[in-house]
């Protein structure tokens, strides 16, 4: 298992490496600034109103696509996703990888898990909204998957599908969440940047450690 460990495709390509670890850094501002901005607040903010849906909420058929994308960060969803995306990763012999999805989306979760409290953001009357766990755990895949991709690809190339995975899959669940009404979209900017500050740390960390074996 060690040799395995060591001898794995790395989980952060070193073609995105620096790139990735800035983008972490930023994402941790993104998610710090926001979360005091909002602390404690109840309402929907200036920049929120505009992007919040209709009180009816999603239109059919979109209410329907937006409940199977949400499904993906439910737990029962997002169970299944870590379950297919670890046995990929380890039938492909990316061990690091495979760490890095049960490391990376755990600190994922629990980090957004544990902020919603800590910033005391509300929606709806009571519900915890800063930041979004959906649009994080999402993002978090994202990221995750491009990293692979990127092991295939020149930097400008790499760089590119990166941005543009993390971006898109962010986006579909940012949109989703609103839509349903569970967040204002700047829990969404948050979850974004909680991801982004997570993945690519996690996965040098991994990196480091797989090295060392």
């Amino acid at each position: 298992m060690r040799t395995a460990v060591r001898t794995a495709p790395a989980a952060l390509p070193a073609v995105v490496r620096t790139p990735s670890l800035v983008a972490a850094v930023a994402g941790l501002v993104v998610v710090v600034v926001l979360g005091v901005g909002f602390a404690g607040d109840t309402a929907a903010s200036a920049f929120d109103a505009p992007l919040l849906p209709g009180p009816d909420l999603l239109p059919d058929p979109w209410w329907y696509v937006a409940t199977v994308v949400d499904f993906v960060g439910e737990p029962m969803g997002s169970a299944i996703v870590l379950v297919l995306f670890v046995g990929a990763a380890l039938l492909a012999r990316r061990v690091r990888t495979a760490l890095l999805v049960l490391v990376g989306c755990g600190l994922t979760i629990a980090v957004t898990s544990l902020l919603k409290p800590l910033t005391g953001r509300t929606i709806h009357g009571g519900f915890l909204s800063y930041p979004s766990g959906h649009t994080a755990f999402a993002t978090a895949l994202a990221l995750i998957g491009a990293f692979v991709l990127a092991d295939r690809l020149g930097r400008a190339a790499a760089l590119t599908v990166t941005a543009a995975l993390a971006v898109a899959c962010g986006a579909l669940m940012a949109w989703t969440e609103v839509g349903l009404g569970a967040h204002y979209p700047t829990d969404t900017i948050g979850g974004f940047g909680a991801a982004l500050a997570i993945i690519p740390a996690t996965a040098y960390a991994v990196d480091r450690v797989a090295d060392r074996l």
